[in-house]
């Protein structure tokens, strides 16, 4: 029998999803794999409602939660947990009630209907704290955290200014793995620069590539063509045929602010990394309040999978 493709699943049969099965449906569903990425801890940008929440209704697949402490769990537009509440009274305590203070990973799953996966940061251990806290650090306990809260894919990965080189991704995904085992999906790569310029030397070199594969990354992060400075997509072509004849899929990714231009721009993206070969395409966080606009969410998965799977994605009940 077939893999069930994750294009075709429902809200209640993708709850259930992880593992080789959830990555399995992916690899079923032939470039039609909406990433959405929302910054855990900000208030959301409509009140009343997760940013989670409104990526899931513009189309979104999966979600990835960036700068979310699996030490201290986070998702903003979501009631706080009571038991992680201070005494505060008044406005103050209103305010702490729409910060998700408590509210982990598996549980915003159960809320939307979507797999859930986490950004971990492969940092170096002499960036500070204020920068990257600990909680958000790509190590085999914060993975194992993960897990137990629900995550059903973990990204290593750098924000901005982080500094974060391949040597050391490549370090952190043997070091998940072995920690981990083998049903866990880990991603890994690049979405930018992270602050190392790489102006002199090429993106990603085939050794790089085979390191991050054969230590155990399941899925590749590689910037959409027209995103990056100078990658096209040749080069993207290129990488993702490396990945495939190797056994790994591919996420092309829109994490350089460009989640905020036209849709037009996010058109064109999308059918440029549909040339290009990915299996899923993720749209980045830096729009307002920490989520993609939701009309380019939307236009993204039309132009990746069309108006059919769209609407089907935006309007399935829980209960089905």
């Amino acid at each position: 029998m077939a893999d069930q493709r994750l294009i075709d699943a429902t809200p209640a049969e993708m709850t259930n999803m992880k593992g080789r099965e959830l990555l399995l449906s992916i690899q079923a569903s032939e470039g039609r794999t909406v990433v959405a990425e929302t910054v855990a801890p900000f208030l959301p940008l409509v009140d009343g409602c997760s940013n989670c929440e409104i990526a899931t209704a513009f189309g979104a697949d999966l979600l990835l939660l960036n700068k979310y402490d699996v030490q201290n769990p986070c998702v903003g537009g979501f009631p706080s947990r009571s038991g992680a509440l201070s005494d505060n009274k008044g406005l103050l305590a209103d305010y702490e009630q729409m910060l998700g203070i408590g509210v982990t990973a598996g549980e915003v799953t159960r809320f939307v209907g979507r797999p859930v996966g986490v950004n971990l940061e492969p940092v170096e251990k002499e960036v500070s704290t204020s920068e990257v806290a600990l909680g958000r650090r790509a190590t085999p306990m914060n993975g194992e955290k993960a897990m137990e809260q629900g995550a059903r894919f973990l990204v290593l990965t750098g924000n901005p200014r982080t500094g974060i080189t391949t040597e050391a991704i490549t370090t952190q995904i043997k070091a998940l793995r072995g920690a981990l085992g083998p049903e866990i999906i880990l991603m890994a790569g690049k979405m930018h620069g992270t602050g190392v310029n790489p102006s002199n030397r090429d993106w990603l070199t085939e050794k790089e590539l085979e390191g991050f594969i054969e230590h155990g990354a399941d899925v590749i992060l590689l910037p959409l063509p027209g995103s990056v400075p100078g990658i096209s997509v040749a080069m993207v072509n290129k990488w993702v045929r490396m990945c495939h004849e190797r056994g790994a899929l591919t996420m092309l990714t829109l994490g350089t602010s460009q989640e905020s231009s036209s849709q037009g721009v996010i058109e064109r993206l999308a059918i440029d990394g549909k040339m290009a070969g990915g299996d899923l395409f993720h749209i980045g966080d830096a729009g307002f309040s920490g989520i993609a606009l939701p009309e380019n969410i939307h236009a993204y998965s039309i132009s990746l999978k069309g108006r059919r799977h769209t609407y089907r994605r935006m309007a399935q009940s829980h209960y089905r």
